[in-house]
Formats: C-alpha cells, structure tokens, sequence
C-alpha cells in the first residue's frame, strides 16, 4: 500500500469567534472546540484513507489559553501515525488577537479514526511520512499515544460492563 506524507492530509480553518460561540465566562465554548476539532479531524482522515471514516476515540483536548470575541480561531489537523486501519489526527488550534496580531496554542488535541469500506468494515491504510519538526515528533510519539489509547479501551469496557443500564427510576 502507498505512503502519505502529513501535509497530504492538512486541513486548515480559520473563522471568528462570535457572541452564540462563547459561555457566560466570555471565552468559546469547550463543546465548540471540541465539535470543530471533529469536524476538521474527520476532512483528515478522509483525505489521508480516501474512504469513509468514523471517529473512534478522542484522546485528549488540551485547553492551554482561552479563546475570546476579540480572537480568531485557526484550526489546523493532520494523521501524525496510522495503525493498520486506524489514523491518529493532531488538532492544533491556534488564537489570533485580531488588534494585536499575537497567536497562542491555545489548545490541542488528538483524536484516533477507523477507515471503512462500503460495508463498514475497517480497512487498511496507507503509512504516513513525516516531513516537518513538528511531524516527526507528534510521528515518533504516537506509538506510546497509542499503547495508552488501548489500555483506556480495555479500562472502559470493564467499566461498562459493571455499570448499569436500569432506569433510574426503577433502582
């Protein structure tokens, strides 16, 4: 199967932050980001496999900087690592004061998606080749992103099978 290089997959938007964007601390919205950084994650994966794809985990989203009225919000993904039918996508998002031109990581994030034929059924994906500084270390890391991934599945899953699924009413 082909290799990709990151860049194949980079997907970049930037928009406003707008008065329906924020919570009632001024700043946007933890659900936004996290609903854009899905968003811009999936056009990735899609570019990268080149089939449909679902979102299977997100690992983390690091809130670092708030994000405020006054501030653009850039978005920037790429898949950093592929297993064999699942990508690992980095989500930069990146403030602009829009008065004072200073920018701020202001969070990131990662989140893992599976790559599925007509039948959705997973399938294999190209390797990725990384170019830049930034690639290469999010590249090289990713292997122990994914052991802990794994072992948080497993976590989860005996978790839900303690849990319970009775109505609330009825315990």
């Amino acid at each position: 199967m082909e290799e990709k290089f990151c860049k194949e997959s980079r997907v970049i938007r930037t928009s406003r932050v707008f008065p329906n964007d924020v919570n009632n601390h001024n700043t946007l919205f933890g659900g936004k980001l996290m609903s854009d950084a899905d968003q811009i994650a999936s056009i990735s994966a899609a570019r990268h496999c080149r089939s449909e794809s679902v979102t299977a985990s997100t690992d983390s989203v690091d809130f670092l900087h708030p994000i405020r009225p006054t501030d653009s919000v850039c978005f920037e993904s790429y898949v950093t690592w592929t297993g064999r039918s699942s990508m690992e996508v980095f989500v930069k998002i990146i403030s602009e004061d829009l008065k004072t031109g200073e920018r701020k990581i202001a969070a990131t994030a990662f989140l893992t998606f599976v790559a599925l034929d007509d039948d959705k059924k997973p399938i294999p994906v190209p390797k990725v080749i990384p170019e830049t500084e930034e690639e290469k270390k999010l590249h090289e890391t990713a292997p122990e992103r994914a052991r802990v991934r794994l072992d948080r599945k497993q976590n989860s899953k005996e978790l839900a099978a303690f849990l319970t699924v009775n109505r609330p009413w009825d315990m």
